[in-house]
């Protein structure tokens, strides 16, 4: 397996986390960070990150604003698994010949072909709804106690990958990380208890928690026109810039801090070099 790219994987076995929308912001601000960047989607069926990148693609004044893209490939599951883990493995290892960073989307279920691209991840970034219902994808939580009884399937599919990286020689130490999507700004009791029994979760299975995106209806508006909030720098009709915009930029900017996009970047040659 050819090595170089940076390979970044957003998964979760739970659907509605905004899996797709969070993997199209960083793509762009992997581009914006002047990046080089292939993508996958391997919940093509579904298609949402491949729709959401079509639209973007499609849309007449893209190049005129000077939207970045990147390079797609779409796999979707067929009748025959074996296959369609030969199509992924030829996807991944083009893509980390030609770029810097490869981000694959996966879908929310278990599947093969998720499976065998979580074990490509050197970074690992689950976006995780606030509540106890999505929280038990992580973790048993024991009713009576409330407290984390064991770590659930989808930490055990972590493992599992990680195993399957130290087979092919590579590294099993992944910086998996919890993203707390969707967050209330109201302080309730739920959200109070979930960041307790994730605190406790991370200690035990080893991820590293970070705050994500508020649930704002702009998302929804962004994924039609093919744009991030990081496009919004661009004066475009419709998209006048207010506080709940400034407040969510400022969300994705402090979880792209927080996940080390930054770090990714090369430094530059000493002169002479």
């Amino acid at each position: 397996m050819t090595r170089g790219a940076h390979v970044i994987v957003v998964g979760n076995e739970k659907g509605g986390t905004g899996k797709s929308t969070l993997a199209m912001h960083l793509t762009v601000a992997l581009l914006d960070l002047g990046l080089s960047v292939g993508t996958i989607d391997v919940d093509a069926r579904q298609a949402t990150f491949t729709r959401y990148l079509d639209n973007r693609r499609a849309r007449p004044d893209a190049a005129e604003l000077g939207l970045r893209q990147p390079e797609h490939v779409a796999i979707p599951p067929t009748a025959d698994p074996e296959a369609d883990q030969v199509r992924l493995e030829a996807a991944v290892e083009r893509l980390r010949a030609a770029h810097r960073v490869v981000l694959i989307d996966t879908p929310g279920s278990d599947h093969a072909l998720s499976r065998r691209a979580h074990s490509h991840a050197d970074t690992l970034v689950t976006p995780l709804n606030d509540s106890l219902v999505d929280l038990d994808v992580l973790a048993r939580v024991d009713p009576r106690t409330l407290r984390v009884a064991s770590p659930s399937h989808y930490a055990e599919l972590v493992w599992e990958t990680k195993k399957q990286r130290a087979l092919r020689g590579e590294k099993a130490v992944v910086d998996w990380i919890v993203v707390r999507n969707r967050l209330s700004s109201l302080d309730a009791r739920n959200k109070r208890q979930v960041e307790r029994l994730l605190a406790d979760l991370a200690r035990r299975v080893g991820f590293r928690l970070v705050p994500g995106l508020g649930e704002r209806v702009i998302y929804r508006s962004l994924f039609l026109e093919g744009l991030t909030l990081l496009d919004l720098r661009h004066k475009l009709p419709g998209f006048e810039l207010n506080m709940s915009h400034v407040a969510a930029r400022q969300e994705l900017r402090t979880l792209i801090e927080a996940i080390g996009l930054d770090s990714l970047v090369p430094p530059p040659s000493a002169p002479g070099t």
